[in-house]
């Protein structure tokens, strides 16, 4: 009877990380809101089945600063989805918790591009032409627009304002400071 109860539990304690609820004992993450956006420190993340070193490698995320949404935590373990909807587990060291975004990563085809204003409004100056999936490094958001900066090759950095729809990394009507 023992072995059946301990055995239920720990489909429990699987069944409530899966889905970011806390486990009895506290076991998951950082107490953090969940889901939340981050950012992938390096440009080589593993993105495995499931929460530990010996689950499978699914995928290998090979984009510094790309912006993913923690949908679950688990101990030293983070659930996470791409802006294509890829989910799996990367370990919580390889994420940072700056905030980048992707210009309108779900456009496809002949996508004309879209415009970063120097003030958050669309009767602004256009100060850059972005094309989809650029990363933007969000300086703030106030719920219709949000304050980006590009970083370009070696040159200057393009700093502007794009309107907050327009972005993958960060909730609608979200402020961010």
């Amino acid at each position: 009877m023992r072995k059946i109860v301990l055995a239920l539990a720990l489909v429990g304690l699987s069944a409530a990380s899966a889905f970011g609820q806390q486990p009895p004992g506290g076991r998951l993450g950082t107490g953090l809101p969940v889901p939340r956006y981050v950012s992938l420190k390096t440009d080589r993340v593993n993105l495995r089945e499931g929460p530990s070193k010996d689950h499978r490698t699914a995928w290998v995320f090979q984009r510094a600063g790309l912006p993913v949404e923690i949908i679950a935590e688990y101990e030293t373990w983070r659930r996470i989805r791409d802006s294509e909807g890829t989910e799996g587990w990367v370990l919580h060291s390889l994420l940072s918790g700056r905030r980048t975004a992707l210009v309108m990563p779900w456009a496809k085809g002949n996508q004309p591009p879209i415009s970063l204003f120097d003030r958050s409004d669309d009767k602004g100056n256009v100060v850059a032409h972005l094309q989809p999936s650029v990363i933007t490094n969000i300086k703030g958001c106030d719920g219709r627009w949000c304050h980006v900066t590009i970083v370009m090759d070696g040159a200057r950095d393009v700093d502007g304002f794009i309107q907050q729809e327009k972005l993958w990394g960060v909730y609608p009507n979200e402020t961010v400071e």
